[in-house]
């Protein structure tokens, strides 16, 4: 575990940026961005373009290291090279952003109004692979919809993958995602805080855990993770609120600090030339640090 990097994710000011869509989610990031399905007739081509616009994101100047401690990436980003360098050696050596991978394979049919991941196949080899690339830590998302016994297989599946991460030497980011559209969306973030404190309460003094949570409907409802000692940052993940909303909401929760990835790029688009773009990522990033500042 890399500890120059984990002090840097654990006490710096900004947020970790997460550049993370994946096969399922690219075709929607695309169009948000201003390239419709019939500009690539492949799945290689699709994530070509996929990859100019992270790498447009990346180096362009807005996108530094002074306000942006760690970025997530897709696997095939991983595999790709920014300016001639390995993306996560970019990131690091650059700009002094800290890389993670999303490792997860996209999630199972809803069980008990949950979405645990489905199997992650030769997951110890991806692993591997992620230490050789200089990746820090991991990040896997599940759903959940409703409070009930699917949470709780959320959260045990996420503790299980995630302590199997650790003997990598990985920080894994557990994302148990709630729906921002969930029916009681409150009774399900009460029981998820039960569930990752006992889960918590189980790791050893040797295995850190960064948090990726939903934005809460009670302000600081999570604030007893922010302070424990296993967890070493608390994010907030922005699941389809606007920018707006999502920083007022995020401005009202302290200790935790953005992980956005829709809300990030929300306004950039292919067609805008590089001044506008730079000073559209700029004004985006501006304001998510602000929020993650309180």
């Amino acid at each position: 575990m890399d500890s120059e990097k984990l002090e840097r994710i654990r006490g710096g000011a900004g947020f970790i940026a997460a550049l993370d869509q994946s096969g399922g989610s690219t075709p929607q990031a695309l169009r948000l961005y201003g390239i419709s399905e019939d500009s690539y007739s492949s799945p290689a081509e699709m994530f070509d373009l996929v990859h100019r616009m992270r790498a447009r994101i990346i180096t362009s100047p807005a996108f530094d290291g002074e306000r942006i401690l760690g970025s997530i990436l897709f696997e095939d980003t991983m595999d790709r090279e920014i300016d001639g360098r390995p993306t996560g050696e970019y990131l690091w050596e650059v700009k002094g952003i800290v890389p993670f991978l999303k490792i997860d394979k996209g999630l199972a049919a809803q069980t008990h109004g949950a979405q645990v991941m489905k199997p992650i196949p030769e997951l110890d080899a991806l692993l591997t692979r992620a230490v050789g690339r200089r990746m820090f830590g991991t990040k896997m998302r599940s759903v959940i919809k409703a409070p009930g016994g699917g949470l709780d297989a959320v959260v045990a599946q996420q503790f299980t993958i995630a302590r199997q991460i650790l003997r990598f030497g990985l920080v894994p980011i557990v994302e148990p995602e709630v729906d921002i559209h969930s029916p009681d969306k409150a009774g399900a973030e009460n029981q998820l805080r039960t569930a990752i404190r006992e889960e918590l309460d189980g790791l050893g003094e040797d295995q850190p855990v960064i948090l990726k949570l939903t934005l809460p409907e009670r302000d600081d409802h999570y604030r007893e993770f922010v302070d424990h000692p296993r967890v070493v940052r608390v994010l907030a993940l922005s699941g389809g609120y606007s920018r707006a909303e999502a920083n007022t909401r995020l401005a009202r929760n302290p200790g935790m600090i953005a992980s956005f990835s829709r809300a990030l790029t929300e306004g950039l688009t292919a067609g805008q030339s590089d001044a506008e773009f730079d000073a559209a990522l700029d004004g985006a990033i501006a304001s998510i640090v602000a929020a993650s500042r309180t």
